[in-house]
This record gives structure tokens, C-alpha cells and sequence, in this order.
């Protein structure tokens, strides 16, 4: 005979029984329940807000034994450890899991809460982790005494980790050992080059200058407000930014060819040149106060202009604008992100370039974001079939709408008369 839980992905249970499942109230186990609970809150559109509802509340006692089980389903385990459900009673648990994979908490320490902070600094699990501790190093809720602690172990770890230092190698009196290059050092040697060699350009200093006296008295407020991104940092990044994977093992080293014995070199200890740790963008930004985030905006490339465009402190977010490399691709895809502060899509209008653009304004029109004044100020310059789509779009305000799809018909009947 099928299961309960079996019975309920098949839908074979009455809608009563589904109700009674959504509810927790089935006489089955506790960690049953909790399976069942999860599969109608993550695939069942009429009872899943009710089952979430009673998984928030669920019985702390048994949540917490499933949460450490390792034989817990692995969509079950996936539910708890989300940011979305969470529960922080459960997180000390959840940490230790060994089923709970390494990339998942890299994801969870990009924007965990300070609740969350204290208990991964605690986990001796997660300390063991150098992608983890790497991450938190870049979570704006990290105190300062929490991240020099980080650095801490994160260098204790890189120690721990390092090959031996010194291993005999037998050269040549004539012969010089080749460099030793490690892929992500060499990957980034020409950018780090050009970074050194490449002179400050004129025109990016002349901005920076400009924009940072002109706005004074606002970078002087902010204070040190860190980065922290409208809509989250994992909104931000995108749920595929750190990939959950197995990561595959090193392959062991070939043996070394044997010496002869006939003739003996005196062993030379070689040490290995230091490997450069890569540095993201958003471990970049997280690591800058106002003054100096606003100088990235303004002489950085693409993606830090992608990533300080949603920074929650205005006078930041708009120096990104004012950016001399900006280009018209940025701009269209800023004016259709809804997760801006306002006075974003407010600025941009204000320039003459950008409002060359048709895309650009297409794209505020149709933005949810954009203020109702604004979008009904622009949808004049529109075009009939985009003010068809937008006249459809249910996602827009339905003033806009109403609107949109007016002025569309009022253009369709004057290209009908001529």
C-alpha cells in the first residue's frame, strides 16, 4: 500500500484529507508530518500557504531533531535551511547537518541576518569552511571585531590548507626552477597590471571631484552607512550566483621521478609564490564607506555600476548616473529594474542623453517602479504598439494602464481617418 506522503503526490487524497495534511493533523509521525508539510508548501498551489503557515509554527522540539537528522529528506532540509523560512532556532542545527551542502550555506551567509552571523561564527562546522568565512567577510551586517575575527581564521584555514613549504627538488647548477603560476593568479595578472599601469583618467577624476563637492553635505549625513542592496543580496546576486555543486577532489599529485643515485644534488627548498585571492565585486563595494563607494560609481567598471545602482543610499546610487562610461545599454536596464530607489528612476529623465534614448523611456513607462507621475508624463513619447502592450500589462498601476491603452486607441482612430 502506498503512503500518505505517496498518496499526496499522486493527488489521490480527498480534499478533506489534503486539508487535515496542510494542517499537520494526520496520524502519522512527526517527521512524516514535516515531510508532508513541506511538499504541499513547496508544489501545492490551494493548500501551500496554509501548510507554510503551519510549518512556522510547527513544534520546535521535533523541527529541530529534523533539522539535524541527516537522513532528513533533502527537500525537506533545502525548506529549512532557506532564507524565506528559516527558522532561527533551527539554524545551529541546520549548520552541523553534514547533508546540508557547503554551497547552500555560501548562499545563506550572503545576506544573513545578524542573528544568523552569530550563530555561523559559532558553528564549528562553518569554521571549517573558507568559502563560508570568505562570504560572511562580505555581509554588511558583519561587525568589525566579528570580520577581524574572520580574518583570523580565515587565514589560520589558508595556512592549514596550504601544501608543504618545502619540498626537496634537485636542479641543475645551470638550470633556474620555472615560476610556478596558480590559474586564478594568472587569470588575473593582466587586469591587476593594467589597474597599476594604467594612469587615472582626467575625465573620471574631473567627475569624481565634481560630484563629491557638489553633494557634500549628503556624503557628510550618510556617514558610514554600508552597502546594502534594495531588495537583498540575494535578490541582488541571482539565486545561481554561487551554484550548490560537489566540488570535485584535487587529483593526487604524479610521484616524482626517482633520482639517480649515482649522482646526488644537495636538496633546495623552493617556496611556492604566495596565490592571489580573488576578490568579487560585491566583496569590493561591501568593504567601502560612502565617499569611497561613490568614487567607484563613478570610475569603475560595469558590474560595480550594476551592483551600486541598487545601493540603498541615494547619493551613491546616483552618482552611478553620473558615471563618464556609463553607457545607453546600462541606462535602459536601469530604468527597468524595480528594485531602485525611486529617485532613481526619477534622475534619469532628467537627463537630456538618456531621454534620446526611446528605450529608455519604453522601459520607464512599463517599470512598476517608476512614480505614476512620471510614467504618465513620458507615455506621450511612446509609440502605438507600445502603448498597446503597456495599455495590457497587468504589472503597472492600473491608472497607467487605463491610460496607455486610451492613447492607443486614440492613435489607432487617427491612423485610420488619414
Amino acid at each position: 500500500m502506498a503512503s500518505i506522503i505517496d498518496q499526496i503526490r499522486a493527488s489521490k487524497l480527498p480534499s478533506n484529507m489534503m486539508q487535515f495534511a496542510a494542517r499537520g493533523a494526520l496520524q502519522v509521525s512527526a517527521a512524516e508530518n514535516i515531510e508532508i508539510l513541506v511538499y504541499l508548501a513547496r508544489h501545492n498551489p490551494v493548500f501551500g500557504e496554509l501548510a507554510r503557515m503551519t510549518l512556522a509554527g510547527w513544534d520546535e522540539k521535533a523541527s529541530i531533531v529534523a533539522a539535524a537528522n541527516p537522513q532528513s529528506p533533502r527537500e525537506v532540509l533545502d525548506y529549512f535551511i532557506s532564507p524565506d523560512n528559516l527558522r532561527p532556532k533551527l539554524l545551529p542545527s541546520l549548520l552541523e547537518n553534514p547533508s546540508i551542502a557547503e554551497g547552500q550555506l555560501v548562499k545563506l551567509a550572503i545576506g544573513a541576518s545578524r542573528d544568523s552571523i552569530v550563530a555561523m561564527l559559532k558553528s564549528p562546522r562553518v569554521q571549517s569552511m573558507p568559502r563560508v568565512l570568505e562570504t560572511l567577510k562580505s555581509n554588511p551586517y558583519l561587525k568589525k571585531e566579528e570580520a577581524d575575527e574572520l580574518k583570523r581564521l580565515w587565514a589560520a584555514k589558508v595556512t592549514a590548507a596550504a601544501p608543504e613549504q618545502h619540498s626537496p627538488v634537485q636542479h641543475s647548477p645551470d638550470q633556474h626552477a620555472p615560476a610556478v603560476v596558480h590559474p586564478e593568479a594568472a587569470a588575473e595578472a593582466p587586469e591587476a597590471a593594467a589597474s597599476h599601469d594604467t594612469p587615472p583618467d582626467p575625465e573620471d577624476e574631473e567627475a569624481v571631484a565634481a560630484y563629491l563637492k557638489e553633494h557634500a553635505h549628503d556624503i557628510v549625513a550618510e556617514g558610514d552607512k554600508p552597502f546594502k542592496a534594495v531588495g537583498g543580496i540575494v535578490e541582488l546576486l541571482g539565486e545561481d550566483y554561487f551554484p550548490i555543486t560537489q566540488e570535485a577532489e584535487a587529483p593526487a599529485p604524479e610521484p616524482a621521478a626517482p633520482v639517480p643515485a649515482a649522482a646526488p644534488k644537495p636538496a633546495v627548498a623552493v617556496k611556492k609564490p604566495p596565490v592571489a585571492v580573488r576578490e568579487n565585486a560585491l566583496q569590493k563595494i561591501s568593504r567601502l564607506d560612502v565617499k569611497g563607494r561613490i568614487q567607484l560609481a563613478l570610475k569603475g567598471n560595469k558590474e560595480e555600476r550594476a551592483l551600486l545602482i541598487r545601493d540603498g543610499t541615494k547619493v551613491v546610487a546616483l552618482a552611478v548616473l553620473e558615471a563618464p562610461k556609463l553607457s545607453d545599454g546600462e541606462v535602459e536596464k536601469f530604468a527597468s529594474q524595480k528594485n531602485v530607489l525611486e529617485s532613481v528612476l526619477r534622475q534619469i529623465p532628467l537627463k537630456r542623453r538618456f531621454m534620446k534614448n526611446y528605450k529608455v523611456v519604453r522601459n520607464l513607462v512599463a517599470n512598476p517602479r517608476t512614480p505614476m507621475d512620471l510614467a504618465l508624463g513620458l507615455m506621450k513619447h511612446l509609440l502605438s504598439t507600445d502603448l498597446k502592450n503597456i495599455g495590457t500589462n497587468k504589472d503597472v498601476p492600473e491608472t497607467v494602464r487605463k491610460l496607455a491603452y486610451k492613447m492607443y486607441k486614440q492613435k489607432e482612430e487617427q491612423a485610420a481617418k488619414k
